[in-house]
């Protein structure tokens, strides 16, 4: 027994040890679809896993696509969207009252009215000059070192100086209503009141309008989506819009709080970083799943000098234009940046097709000229402009009425 004793014990000691290690192993076993830490992007969704994984699971898109449409949107994530409908309280967006926007035309009176009072010495420093008794060579120097200070740019500015010199010249006039009228009429010109101004919004037979808003970083664009959508509105229009400003902290939550302040609903992922044109993608089709007047899409602020983000850019209109045909391309700048909002412009023209400008923070200082700059180095008009921080202080750009403005 004593001889057996020896042999037995270390066998035992085996079986104790291996049943206390048969539950950690089936264990182990059971959470191996359990993701260690933090998932990569290119991971698969792993769901009903025991324990479950650190990354929460999103929910798939529940539309059917064909094969077609399939293939011609491989790489699209389309997973974490969410339509925000109004007046609903979704994934922290506060409840916010519907507000009626002022009617469009008050807006114009108004921004007009801000236009006059404001620091303009522009209109003034040129009157002051072109009613001098004696108008010699230091005056016009002056008179285009002004316009140039105004961003108004070589070319026009030398126009300008040119028809002034000729016409006062052959009028030999110096009074200042004489030369406030002829320096109206040569603005106007530069300005051009024959740019069709107006906004592509109407729906189509069966799909909506779509408009596309782009710019640099700090111009403003999810403020001014949000501004134009109270100006649709205000116009009986049928709003969408679609947040695909993915990467800049809040963006999202920004522009649904605009739709939700006039009753429209925001297309959204929760997923900081999605993909924005699968954003925009959805957007669109839930516009035309739902018969909307209007889709507008808010996009990243992308730096003009950074390529990739430019093609992710163009990417997002290419894949917009798989469901329908995008009508505008607006472009928006801060009037404040002169020439450098020039050279943006020109980037931007040469990525997507850009149908019109939106200025904001046109206060009436020496910058104003950069309307003239811009619609002559792209040929595209300003059709919208900005003079505060209020939410309808957005109106619609008018020749003659900024022109007025500047002068009084």
């Amino acid at each position: 027994m004593n001889d057996i004793l020896p042999i037995i014990l270390p066998i035992l000691a085996a079986l104790v040890v291996l049943g206390a290690l048969i539950p950690v192993l089936m264990k182990t076993r059971k959470n191996i679809t359990s993701y260690p830490g933090t998932r990569d992007e290119n991971d698969p969704v792993q769901s009903g896993a025991a324990g479950g994984t650190l990354v929460e699971d999103r929910p798939s898109p529940t539309r059917e696509r064909g094969a077609s449409e399939t293939a011609d949107l491989e790489g699209l994530d389309l997973d974490g969207l969410e339509t925000v409908e109004v007046p609903d309280d979704v994934a922290g967006l506060e409840t916010v009252p519907v507000e009626t926007p002022l009617p469009v035309a008050g807006r114009l009176t108004r921004l007009r009215e801000r236009l006059v009072k404001s620091n303009n010495i522009f209109g003034k420093g040129l009157l002051a000059l072109l009613s001098a008794d004696k108008i010699d060579e230091n005056v016009w120097d002056e008179v285009e070192e002004t316009l140039l200070l105004a961003d108004l740019g070589t070319e026009p500015t030398m126009q300008l100086v040119d028809a002034l010199r000729e016409r006062v010249k052959v009028l030999g006039t110096r009074s200042p209503e004489h030369v406030k009228a002829l320096l109206r009429e040569e603005l106007i010109k530069l300005v051009d009141p024959t740019m069709d101004r107006s906004l592509r919004v109407e729906r189509h037979a069966d799909k909506p309008a779509v408009v596309l808003v782009v710019g640099v970083n700090g111009v403003g664009k999810t403020t001014t989506v949000g501004k134009l959508a109270r100006v649709l509105v205000a116009e009986d229009k049928d709003v969408l819009l679609g947040a695909a400003d993915t990467f800049r902290a809040a963006a999202s939550e920004q522009l649904a709080t605009w739709g939700a302040r006039v009753g429209v609903p925001t297309v959204r992922s929760h997923v900081h970083g999605a993909d924005p044109a699968s954003v925009a993608y959805e957007a669109v089709q839930a516009g035309i799943d739902q018969e909307v007047d209007v889709v507008m899409i808010d996009t990243a602020g992308r730096l003009q000098n950074k390529v990739g983000l430019m093609d992710e850019l163009s990417k997002v209109k290419r894949v917009i234009e798989k469901l329908a045909e995008v009508d505008e391309v607006l472009l928006v700048l801060d009037a404040t940046t002169g020439q450098n909002g020039l050279n943006q412009a020109r980037v931007f023209a040469e990525v997507v097709n850009i149908t019109g400008i939106v200025l904001t923070k046109l206060d009436g200082t020496a910058k104003g000229g950069i309307v003239v700059a811009i619609q002559k180095s792209l040929g595209v008009p300003v059709k919208l402009i900005g003079l505060g921080e209020g939410a309808d202080d957005l109106a619609p750009f008018d020749a003659e009425g900024f022109v007025d403005a500047l002068l009084n």
